[in-house]
């Protein structure tokens, strides 16, 4: 039996959400770039500042529990970026560009809910109550940039992507 704590696995899933979060600064531009929909550019232009000071609270993260800032790879959120550029170039001049570009933004999201839900019971569970409360701070806003997704995907875009040419 391995002797690894909570508190190991707590720092390696957060270099995996530290690499994460970089690879989606990466990201981000290009999708704005693909979207036709100023209200898509707009909002993901927003998110991209948010992810922007999402790092720099991670960093903060690091710097309470005392281990440097780095990033160890993370196969989901390159896989789930990968497949987002798939559609990206699939679907380049459809109507359903942008609902494929929300999809897969949305993709990202919901896998960074998952992480900052667990890093934040995780750092509450460790007494890390200052890491625990900039994790939930990171949260809400993933999950408020989801909602903001989900409301312009509804009001708008799929509606758009279904009609004909």
């Amino acid at each position: 039996m391995s002797d690894k704590t909570l508190k190991e696995l707590f720092l390696h899933q957060l270099k995996d959400t530290y690499y994460a979060e970089n690879a989606i600064i990466k990201a981000l531009p290009k999708m704005m770039e693909a979207a036709t929909s100023t209200d898509l550019k707009s909002a993901l232009g927003v998110h991209l500042d948010e992810t922007k000071g999402q790092v720099k609270r991670l960093e903060e993260v690091f710097r309470i529990v005392g281990v440097k800032a780095e990033g160890v790879e993370c196969k989901a959120i390159l896989g789930i970026i990968g497949e987002g550029e798939e559609v990206m170039e699939e679907f380049q001049g459809s109507d359903a560009l942008d609902a494929g570009i929300i999809s897969a933004a949305q993709a990202v999201e919901h896998y960074e809910i998952t992480r900052y839900g667990t890093l934040n019971a995780w750092a509450e569970q460790l007494g890390l109550e200052d890491a625990a409360s900039l994790l939930k701070e990171t949260l809400i806003e993933e999950e408020n940039t989801d909602d903001i997704l989900s409301d312009l995907a509804e009001t708008s875009v799929n509606a758009e992507a279904t009609e004909e040419a």
